[in-house]
């Protein structure tokens, strides 16, 4: 038990221009969050996602809801 949680920083991404995406391997099942650029297609990496937990905390620190898609 901690006796301050740790605060997750509220962050910012270009929602005209980018969108949120996951990445995964399809060997071996690795998956990185990040933000695709709509017109130029690239890709930029934000955090590793080794479990649920650490997918919520992506969306908690830049504001998304609902799902995110995955990309192969």
């Amino acid at each position: 038990m901690r006796l301050f949680p740790k605060r997750t920083e509220k962050k910012t991404y270009d929602r005209s221009n980018q969108k949120p995406v996951i990445k995964a391997s399809i060997c071996n099942g690795e998956q990185v969050a990040g933000f695709k650029d709509i017109h130029t297609g690239k890709f930029e990496e934000v955090m590793l996602i080794r479990r649920a937990e650490d997918l919520e905390t992506f969306k908690i620190m830049y504001g998304i809801e609902g799902e995110i898609a995955k990309e192969y």
